[in-house]
Order: C-alpha cells, then structure tokens, then sequence
C-alpha cells in the first residue's frame, strides 16, 4: 500500500463515503428506473448527502478512484461510484502488514 492510500483514508470524509457506499441503498435514496440495476450511487446523490461542495467531493471521489478504493462507471450524462471491493481488501492487508512491521506493509 502505498502512502497516498494511507492518505486518502486519513480524511474523516473520505471514510465516510467508503462508508455510505458499502450499503448504498441504505444511505441514498431510490435510484431512477432506468438505474435500478446499475452498480453503485449516481453522483448527483452523493454530492446532496454530504453537505460539502461538489468539487470538494469530487476531489474526494477522485483521490478514492485513484488509490483503487473507489469505481467509477459512466451511464449516459452520469457518473456512478462504487466500492472497489478488491483494492480495499489490498488497502486492509497493507494495514495490517504495516501495523506487524513487515516489509510489504
């Protein structure tokens, strides 16, 4: 794991939209029709809940996409972001190997 992801996960807010997007129907309300069997959360959505600017949180989903924490698809004019289910569990064991001193940590 590199420090940048360590980076990323340093932010309170960055967390929390790893969160909100662990259950994202949970945390989001119903997505369009045309949306119901697309993978992760319209980015109109994400922007709403969290209260801070746009590009605040596009900075944040960004930075996510780019230490493998975070997808994002395109569908027609919007841009869903989901978990990357494999690049945390990487992320997790990188944790981990850093917190028992070894080297691939």
């Amino acid at each position: 794991m590199n420090d940048e992801t360590y980076t990323a996960l340093a932010n309170a807010h960055r967390r929390q939209l790893l969160y909100w997007l662990k259950e994202p129907r949970k945390h989001f309300p119903p997505c369009l029709p045309e949306h119901r069997d697309l993978p992760g959360v319209c980015a109109s959505y994400i922007f709403a809940k969290s209260e801070l600017s746009q590009p605040t949180v596009s900075q944040y989903l960004h930075m996510l996409e780019r230490v493998g924490l975070v997808k994002r698809a395109r569908h027609g004019r919007w841009t869903f972001f989901s978990r990357h289910e494999e690049g945390i569990a990487q992320a997790q064991a990188g944790i981990i190997a850093m917190l028992e001193g070894r080297a691939d940590g």
